[in-house]
């Protein structure tokens, strides 16, 4: 089941998609500004965030700002939710980093199809990142014990001259 974030000032646009989320089976955080949404991504470390761009305390370029320049959030999807859909607007937050841009009003379709393809997305990294560390680990477990054996090689041969002497 997949955490998701919402950061939202606006309490009943908070309830209605915790409620919807909640509904699909998601496990939810929620927080009132910008400030406590980050706060709640760095003790949950929640596998999806949906953040309202204008909000008290922190905006939500703010918020993108700090996830991603933290270790622990960098890679952690991040969906803008605003009612300001000027192009400019939505152009400065892919810019940052955003992975999605849902305008208000938005439908139950819009919302759960934005996490759906953000969720599969980040799993497909996931799942090529441990391929690749699969096969760095069958490398090095390969040429390992080559490069042990060299050495030794030399060591034996260095005692046979020595031996010999």
């Amino acid at each position: 089941m997949s955490r998701i974030l919402v950061i939202e000032d606006e309490l009943s646009v908070r309830e209605n998609i915790l409620a919807r989320l909640e509904a699909e089976g998601f496990d939810t955080l929620d927080a009132e500004n910008g400030l406590k949404g980050y706060q709640m991504a760095l003790a949950h470390k929640p596998d999806l965030i949906i953040c309202d761009v204008m909000m008290p305390e922190m905006d939500s370029y703010g918020v993108l700002t700090m996830v991603r320049q933290n270790p622990l959030t960098a890679s952690t999807p991040f969906i803008f939710l605003t009612a300001k859909a000027d192009k400019l607007d939505v152009r400065q937050g892919m810019e940052m980093g955003a992975d999605d841009y849902i305008s208000k009003p938005f439908t139950r379709t819009e919302l759960l199809g934005a996490i759906a393809a953000r969720l599969q997305k980040q799993a497909f990294v996931a799942q090529q990142s441990e391929k690749k560390l699969a096969e760095l680990r069958r490398s090095i477990t390969d040429a390992l014990p080559q490069e042990l054996l060299l050495p030794l090689s030399e060591v034996l041969s260095f005692s046979k001259v020595l031996v010999g002497l």
